[in-house]
């Protein structure tokens, strides 16, 4: 691919005379990259900060080298290019950072390199497709069948037909395409490995994957039970976006230039469960806990871990705070979060301490003043986030006849942030509820915006009230 340079940084072959060095693989004592046996989609902070760090970490690291593809932009792989894939890991501790430098991702690629993605399908030491795209990227609709009816599902279906290399963007139509390949070099089984904050995202993947494949090629659909193991599991750890401030520390203390340096906090947490059939990384000894079920942990991360993150997101920034440690530091937003466990956790089905342990754990590395987890970035894409960390508990409570004011709230600093009060709106999926959020007075905007979330949400009489009520008290002339 071409690389273009990025800016403030020399350019990869010539550093000006006295500058620091590009952070690549010809510098003096950075890993080697390994042969590519796993695909990413969804280059970012998070992934280099989990899946990659884990794999780095794994003994059996040098026969596992990661080509990652990105997102929708292509600046991250921009970046990495000139460093071929290496980039450095801030850990930031409460008192000072850890610096590593790591080299599991051995290529990178925009998105829009499509014939170097189907490449790697067709090989068949490629064992497993990792995935971090974010919620919406699923296209699914809330049973977590694929959203069939939609523009841009209806164009893929037809470009596939025609093409089965035609160049497409979606997720679950780039897996579609990469499997059509791989079935037609007959390059052997492979695992696909959803690492997105969905529930049971093993299962939402097999479902898009499995619609949209019945769509475009239905021979496609028994090769797949036979040939694609569709894997879960639950990942956790904070990762903030990177800043300038980010390169510039890691110029200063470690005298070279990464243009893509990763902040992230101590703690990881990585539960897998999933067949493999063309193997798999060691990563059990890396840290990874490998289960025949993951939902239990799955269920606790995204109602404890991301429930009380959109919740301070909205909540937090609507009372002028930018960060997560601001937040959680604020005593009503402490209570609010403390509200919200208390209904989320009877219901869980994990117990003792697993929940007391976790809820206490999180207080601290949200209160961590080093992380500066930005409220803005966490904001985006409510509209698909509340469906799965937010509904769920409210669903419980509701059934044992209980008003939960904690999800309430969480609900309330939703529409006031589609009204425009707090972080600015970033939801492509949120036409609908931002629509209903501003078309009149708050009376009006609560019930039609909870019935965007889940229809008939809207009719329920007292929670409507509660919501309304713990939007009055956030702002009170909203």
């Amino acid at each position: 691919m071409s690389t273009p340079t990025v800016p403030g940084t020399p350019d990869a072959g010539t550093p000006a005379a006295g500058a620091p060095p590009r952070l690549s693989r010809a510098l003096p004592g950075t890993p080697p990259a390994a042969p590519v046996r796993l695909v990413h989609l969804g280059l970012g902070s998070f992934h280099r900060a989990h899946q990659a760090w884990y794999t780095a970490a794994a003994p059996d690291a040098a026969a596992w080298g990661i080509a990652a593809f990105t997102g929708r932009r292509p600046d991250v792989a921009a970046a990495l290019a000139p460093q071929d894939g290496l980039y450095t890991l801030i850990t930031r501790r409460a008192d000072g950072d850890d610096f590593a430098v790591l080299g599991a991702v051995s290529a990178v690629h925009a998105s829009d390199e499509h014939e170097a993605y189907l490449g790697y399908l067709t090989r068949p030491e490629v064992a497993v497709v990792t995935i971090t795209v974010t919620e919406p990227g699923y296209l699914a609709r809330p049973d977590g069948r694929l959203e069939a009816d939609r523009d841009v599902v209806v164009a893929v279906v037809a470009a596939l037909r025609a093409d089965p290399r035609s160049a497409v963007a979606s997720l679950p139509a780039r897996l579609v395409a990469g499997l059509l390949a791989r079935r037609a070099a007959d390059a052997g089984p492979v695992t696909l490995l959803s690492c997105d904050n969905l529930p049971e995202n093993g299962e939402v993947t097999r479902a898009v994957v499995t619609d949209l494949a019945d769509l475009v090629d239905p021979t496609l659909v028994g090769w797949l039970e036979t040939h694609v193991d569709f894997a879960t599991s639950m990942v956790d750890r904070i990762t903030p976006a990177t800043t300038d401030e980010d390169r510039a520390l890691v110029t200063a203390h470690q005298g070279y230039v990464d243009a893509e340096p990763v902040p992230t906090e101590p703690f990881s947490e990585w539960v897998v469960a999933g067949r493999f059939p063309a193997g798999r990384p060691r990563w059990e000894e890396a840290g990874v806990r490998v289960v025949d079920d993951v939902r239990p942990f799955e269920q606790r991360k995204l109602w404890l871990l991301n429930g009380s993150h959109s919740l301070l997101a909205y909540a937090g920034s609507i009372r002028g705070h930018a960060t997560i440690d601001e937040a959680v530091a604020d005593p009503a937003c402490r209570a609010e979060v403390e509200a919200f466990w208390d209904e989320a956790a009877p219901h869980l089905e994990l117990a003792g301490d697993a929940v007391t342990g976790y809820r206490a754990a999180l207080l601290d590395r949200f209160a961590n003043p080093r992380v500066r987890h930005r409220l803005a970035q966490i904001a985006g894409d409510g509209s698909t986030k509340l469906r799965v960390r937010i509904l769920p508990p409210l669903r419980a409570e509701r059934a044992a006849g209980r008003l939960p004011v904690g999800c309430a709230s969480a609900l309330a600093a939703w529409v006031l942030h589609l009204r425009g009060h707090g972080a600015p709106v970033n939801d492509p999926g949120a036409d609908a509820a931002r629509s209903a959020a501003t078309a009149g007075d708050l009376a009006t905007a609560v019930p039609a915006v909870l019935d965007t979330l889940e229809p008939g949400l809207g009719g329920d009489d007292a929670l409507v009230d509660l919501v309304r009520e713990r939007a009055a008290l956030l702002v009170p002339d909203a």
